[in-house]
């Protein structure tokens, strides 16, 4: 599917995208198209994003030329760049990204505008990452051509991106969608059966549910979690994932395993009481200082600036690992052996 003559015909400077939604997620996400060479109509639903999307998304594109993930300065790729608040814009998209809240009522009023604009060519799709797509597709007049693109934060640092399709949605155009993501520096994965939660975010909630069970029944402290997660899982996730790790490290010990653990862990369907007590008291972690951890204003800051300095140094090393590792080192040894015959 992702065969190299694919994806080499699909010319980004050809295919005008549109995004609705400047938020943080957003804002990224234009900074990765723009980098991979599309044109972009950027709608900002609410004025707050007009006044600081473009600074995001230029300060984004210079520390992507910083860090040498693009090779021009910010204004060579802000002039393709429109922010607006006029839906008409889209008019010549072939692609919009719908990255609103949470919200299916914002959301329905949303694909009634960008419908009511573009041609019924036009793929459209939404960031979300919880409501399914099957139900999201329900909101439009042309249920085929809409699909799920989930992106990972950063949005234009990350190797992450889930395609989903709905009950009714065209294939072709989610192998197209596939192939096109490669152009953004992706390694995407194809999710062909909807499914709420998507691939990533069933398996991250089974983690936090369990995470959340320890702490709260007094197994371990918020810390000693995190630094399990962060020593253990953490420390080879960026190589490969958990069914080629049973593959690494061993099969029958994973097999005897769950027999026994399987039976223990938790499997509430309530919200922890540990994050509900946080979010009714107003709590939004470092964006308001306030989350599992207490951190003072300049401790809140140096922790989101530290998050943004890891996403470009892990990303270096994810890059030397890509997903076809292993067949380019069988590749490059053939072609030694071939030289020496």
């Amino acid at each position: 599917m992702d065969t190299k003559e694919n994806i080499s015909a699909i010319v980004p400077a050809q295919i005008p995208v549109g995004v609705v939604g400047l938020g943080l997620m957003g804002s990224s996400i234009t900074t990765c198209l723009l980098m991979a060479g599309h044109p972009i109509v950027a709608i900002a639903p609410l004025p707050i994003d007009l006044e600081t999307g473009e600074t995001r998304i230029h300060e984004h594109l210079l520390q992507s030329f910083e860090q040498k993930i693009c090779l021009e300065q910010p204004t060579y790729y802000l002039k393709n760049l429109t922010i607006t608040e006029d839906y008409t814009c889209l008019k010549d998209t072939l692609l919009v990204i719908e990255c609103t809240l949470e919200d299916i009522t914002i959301k329905r009023q949303v694909y009634k505008n960008i419908e009511n604009i573009v041609t019924d060519h036009t793929i459209i799709t939404s960031n979300t990452s919880a409501i399914p797509i099957s139900l999201l597709q329900q909101e439009t007049h042309i249920p085929s051509r809409f699909y799920g693109l989930y992106w990972g934060v950063p949005s234009h640092t990350t190797r992450f991106l889930e395609i989903i399709c709905g009950d009714t949605s065209d294939p072709k155009k989610a192998e197209w969608l596939y192939q096109l993501s490669h152009h953004w520096a992706k390694e995407p994965t194809l999710v062909r059966k909807d499914i709420r939660g998507f691939i990533t975010n069933r398996l991250m909630y089974a983690l936090y549910r369990e995470a959340f069970y320890l702490v709260e029944n007094g197994y371990a402290s918020v810390d000693d979690v995190d630094r399990a997660c962060r020593n253990d899982a953490g420390y080879w996730m960026t190589l490969v994932g958990c069914f080629r790790w049973m593959d690494l490290t061993g099969i029958p010990a994973y097999h005897s395993v769950m027999k026994d653990l399987f039976p223990t862990l938790h499997n509430g369907t309530e919200v922890p009481k540990l994050i509900d007590d946080i979010v009714k008291a107003g709590g939004k972690g470092i964006l308001n200082s306030n989350g599992f951890y207490n951190y003072t204003p300049e401790e809140a800051r140096l922790w989101g600036e530290t998050f943004e300095e890891f996403s470009y140094d892990i990303r270096q090393l994810a890059l030397k690992y890509p997903v076809d590792v292993v067949t380019k080192k069988l590749e490059a040894q053939r072609e030694k052996n071939e030289s020496k015959e």
